[in-house]
C-alpha cells in the first residue's frame, strides 16, 4: 500500500481568502488550451481561427464550462439538493462541477461563438477538441490534492488511504487514472489524428467517443458518488450512462465524417 502524499488542498491563504490547487488547476488548464489554441491558429493551414480570435474563444469556453459544469452537476448529480435548497446551485465555494455538463456548456458556447464569427460549428469543435484533455488531466489532479471522487476499496499494492476518508479503507487512487486516461491519453490521441486534414466533426467525434470509452472504464475503480449508489444493472454508475450518449454520438458523428458521398 501507498502513503497518500499529504498536500494541503489549500495552495495559498491570505487571511479569510483561501485559494485552493483544485480551482488554480482550471485556471492552468485555460492557460493551456489559450497557449495551443494560438499555436494551431498560427500553424495549421485550414485553422478556422486567426490568432487574433483565440482570446474571445477562451472565454466563451471559459463561461461555457463553469455554467455548464455548475447546472450539470445539479441536475445530473444534485438535483434533490437543488429542489430542497435553489441558492445551492449560486454556493460555487461549496463544490460540485460535472464534465458531461461542462461539455454540454462548451457545445453551446461554441456555437454561439462560431454564429457571431461565421464560423462552421463542426469545424470549431474540432478545432476545440484537442484543448480540452490537458484541462481534464489537470482537473483530476485537483480532485486528488482535495481528496474528492476517490477509488474503490482495494488490496492492491498502490492503493492508499485518503486521510478524508471516514472509513479509511486502502483504495484506488483512481483520480489518477483518469489523469492518465481521460487526460495525458486522450490528449496524445487527439494531437496525432488532427495532425492531418480530416473531415468536419471528424476530430470532435474522436474526442467524444475516447472520452467516453476511457471515463466508461475508468468508473470501474471509482467510488459512486455515496448519494446515488449504482444507477442501473447493479454495476452502472451515473458517469457511466452519461457516457453512453457521448458513445452513439460520437460514433453517428465519425460515420457521417467518413460516410461515402453518395451513400
Amino acid at each position: 500500500m501507498l502513503t497518500y502524499p499529504d498536500i494541503d488542498p489549500v495552495a495559498i491563504a491570505l487571511g479569510p481568502v483561501k485559494i485552493h490547487w483544485y480551482g488554480l488547476t482550471y485556471i492552468a488548464g485555460f492557460a493551456f488550451a489559450w497557449w495551443l489554441a494560438r499555436r494551431r491558429a498560427e500553424t495549421q493551414p485550414r485553422s478556422p481561427l486567426l490568432r487574433d480570435q483565440v482570446d474571445d474563444l477562451i472565454f466563451y469556453a471559459a463561461v461555457g464550462v463553469v455554467l455548464g459544469g455548475r447546472l450539470g452537476y445539479a441536475f445530473f448529480y444534485g438535483f434533490e439538493r437543488l429542489s430542497a435548497d435553489p441558492l445551492w446551485l449560486f454556493r460555487l465555494w461549496e463544490g460540485g462541477m460535472a464534465f458531461h455538463g461542462g461539455l454540454l456548456g462548451v457545445l453551446v458556447a461554441m456555437a454561439v461563438f462560431a454564429r457571431q464569427q461565421g464560423i462552421e460549428w463542426g469545424r470549431l469543435m474540432d478545432f476545440v477538441a484537442p484543448l480540452a484533455p490537458v484541462g481534464l488531466a489537470l482537473g483530476r489532479l485537483g480532485n486528488f490534492i482535495g481528496q474528492e471522487l476517490w477509488g474503490r476499496a482495494s488490496d492492491i499494492s498502490w492503493a492508499m488511504v485518503f486521510p478524508r476518508d471516514p472509513l479509511a479503507l486502502a483504495r484506488h487512487p483512481s483520480q489518477l487514472y483518469q489523469f492518465a486516461l481521460e487526460g495525458c491519453l486522450l490528449f496524445a490521441i487527439l494531437m496525432w489524428f488532427s495532425r492531418r486534414d480530416r473531415p468536419t466533426w471528424a476530430v470532435s467525434a474522436v474526442f467524444l467517443m475516447g472520452y467516453g470509452a476511457l471515463r466508461f472504464a475508468a468508473e470501474f475503480f471509482r467510488e459512486p458518488d455515496t448519494h446515488i449508489g449504482f444507477d442501473a444493472l447493479g454495476w452502472l454508475t451515473r458517469g457511466q450512462i452519461l457516457c453512453i450518449p457521448m458513445l452513439i454520438i460520437g460514433a453517428a458523428l465519425f460515420y457521417r465524417a467518413y460516410r461515402p458521398p453518395n451513400s
